[in-house]
């Protein structure tokens, strides 16, 4: 460690110029981290945020809401089987709708439209005004970032292609679904929106999209062959299964790998070569007893210190521009995978380095002498 730093302070300038280049690179590792746990929020923060273990579509929906149709007294079945204990059905659409009391009248709005039973462990929390109410059915509840829309409790949304209209009761917190700022309303409400034309309910009583279930370890395989027509999934499956979670998810992971990767060359490459430059002060100590342990422990600390540095460096910068971002870009930093990506950049730096450990234990004393006499 002491010949690490040693050389650190000494060469200034060399290793400026690489520590800022493992800056970058972590900078960019994590605003790359940051925009896919933003886009991944954005999508799917409804269902991350329900206190729920397992979901019941359609057999056939691939764990789909837009392409499941239950009825709605399935949720009583499922509620007696072992293991579950509770169960609460749900629908989703998406919608337009259109505030007649803000100042903006003109302006429409999309949103997700999510029909909950009131009181049930799927209605979210309320930060501000009131929750549903089972004998209010006009009454909803709405994400918090409506208000920068001029929404506000009290104000009456009419729905494009609908005669119903609701009024926002209270403001929830992260609550979004399919891109979409979500609007909670009760199941009633809801099906009234969704099935308004005739047939469109497909001759199902009371239907639903989904049905949430409650309780650990609970045998979704044995319930769906004794539940015929119904695909028993995890949450986390049933996240998997939202239109265009996946294909978003995998495209920002295969960017981070790439870059991961590219960034492992990189580094691998600026090691090497600073220890070629230094391959003849490396032989001379080699000359006077240093050994190739000494040696490569020292090339490991110097990595190490830099790589920490920098990257830690690269942290600060980051939180940095999440605060100069506009509100409407989806960027959410996860401290968890901040501190994942964090270790993983420091174990690819150190890892870089062994190419340049190798070098050292091949450097001849005796050559290197004879080239500095």
């Amino acid at each position: 460690m002491f010949l690490a730093i040693r050389e650190l302070k000494h060469g200034k300038l060399r290793f400026l110029m690489i520590g800022i280049i493992t800056v970058l690179i972590a900078w960019l590792v994590f605003i790359l981290s940051g925009l896919g746990n933003g886009l991944s929020t954005l999508s799917a923060a409804t269902f991350k945020n329900m206190d729920a273990n397992y979901v019941t579509f359609e057999d056939g929906s691939r764990s789909s809401m837009s392409r499941s149709l239950l009825s709605e007294s399935l949720a009583d079945k499922l509620e007696k089987e072992a293991n579950v204990s509770a169960a609460s059905a749900m629908g989703a659409t998406m919608g337009t709708v259109r505030s007649n009391t803000n100042s903006n009248d003109n302006e429409k709005i999309d949103v997700a439209l999510l029909g909950v039973e009131p009181g049930s462990f799927l209605e979210p929390k309320v930060i501000e005004g009131s929750p549903l109410q089972a004998k209010e059915l006009v009454d909803v509840i709405a994400n918090d970032t409506l208000k920068k829309k001029g929404l506000k409790i009290g104000d009456t949304l009419k729905i494009e292609g609908s005669l119903e209209k609701l009024r926002i009761a209270g403001f929830v917190k992260n609550e979004t679904y399919n891109h979409l700022p979500a609007i909670f309303t009760s199941l009633d409400k809801w099906r009234a929106i969704q099935f308004a034309a005739p047939g469109a309910d497909k001759g199902i009583k009371k239907p639903v999209n989904a049905i949430m279930l409650q309780g650990e370890n609970i045998d979704a395989k044995k319930m769906n062959q004794q539940f015929k027509n119904t695909e028993i999934v995890t949450k986390a499956d049933a996240i998997q299964g939202m239109p265009g979670y996946k294909e978003e998810n995998g495209t920002i992971m295969m960017m981070l790998a790439f870059l991961l990767a590219i960034s492992a060359f990189v580094l691998g490459v600026f090691f090497y070569v600073l220890t070629l430059q230094k391959s003849n002060q490396f032989g001379i100590l080699k000359a006077i007893g240093a050994s190739n342990r000494f040696l490569g422990r020292a090339i490991v600390s110097q990595v190490f210190l830099l790589s920490f540095t920098s990257i830690a460096a690269g942290i600060l910068l980051t939180y940095g521009t999440a605060l100069i971002l506009p509100d409407e870009m989806p960027f959410s930093l996860d401290p968890k995978l901040v501190i994942l990506y964090a270790l993983l950049l420091l174990v690819i730096s150190i890892l870089s380095s062994l190419v340049s450990v190798r070098k050292i234990t091949k450097v001849d004393p005796l050559q290197a002498i004879g080239r500095v006499e």
